[in-house]
């Protein structure tokens, strides 16, 4: 079984090295993360996959910058995350990174439309490109006729459909997912499935998704299976 460190620090995009990260309960100490460590080459599609409360959503989190390792580092194109000042760290969120919570965390009082734009007015863009820059993804994810629609009247799967739009809205080098068809029924889950895939090539994207679903599993270049704080290569069984 090969080890998903064997990436060299030179040739990957992202790379977690040693990362531990525990927690206190009580008079115990809860390690989620032990001394784990991996790499992911720009471009390419990984899946990691475990049981539920193995750390999966930490780990998507320490690479994100949305939360500091006990110990260890993580590398974004050579240069540890911990050098960041805050500042580079919310640039690096808003700019490297788009992420897709199972959760959409839109907000629901704004349109498709404002969702999308929103980030990207963060950034500093002007109003009149971040609309063309939503419209023109909206399309692409197959919302162009809900674009004005407020959030709260999208259903589950549209829902979906936005916070992958907003998530590519300031052109990320880095898609990041938690449990992207989670709250989804199957046959809408299918189709966030494909729009993922097609998403990742159409942008070049270096992706980077927890899921307990085995067919997008299925599509990435690798999966990893974390249990026990470790990460370990995983071959996605065949379901007849």
């Amino acid at each position: 079984m090969n080890d998903p460190m064997t990436q060299t620090a030179s040739s990957s995009l992202l790379r977690a090295d040693g990362l531990t990260k525990s927690f206190r309960s009580g008079s115990e100490e809860v390690v989620v993360l032990d001394d784990l460590s991996m790499g992911v080459r720009a471009g390419e599609f990984v899946a990691l996959v475990g049981e539920s409360g193995s750390g999966k959503t930490t780990l998507l989190h320490l690479l994100a910058a949305l939360d500091t390792p006990t110990k260890g580092e993580v590398y974004f194109e050579g240069r540890r995350l911990s050098e960041y000042r805050e500042d580079d760290r919310a640039l690096y969120r808003n700019e490297k990174i788009g992420f897709v919570w199972q959760m959409h965390y839109l907000l629901p009082e704004f349109s498709a439309l404002e969702n999308v734009v929103i980030p990207q007015l963060i950034r500093g863009c002007g109003m009149s490109k971040a609309r063309a820059r939503a419209r023109e993804l909206l399309v692409e994810v197959g919302l162009e006729n809900a674009a004005q629609r407020r959030v709260g009247e999208l259903s589950g799967g549209e829902q979906q459909r936005v916070s992958l739009a907003r998530a590519l809205a300031n052109r990320p080098a880095i898609l990041m997912a938690d449990e992207p068809t989670g709250s989804l029924d199957h046959r809408t889950a299918e189709r966030v499935v494909d729009l993922l895939e097609n998403l990742h090539r159409a942008h070049q994207l270096t992706s980077v998704l927890a899921t307990h679903n085995l067919d997008l599993a299925r599509r990435a270049n690798r999966t990893l299976r974390l249990a026990n704080g470790k990460l370990t290569d995983w071959v996605v069984p065949i379901v007849p």
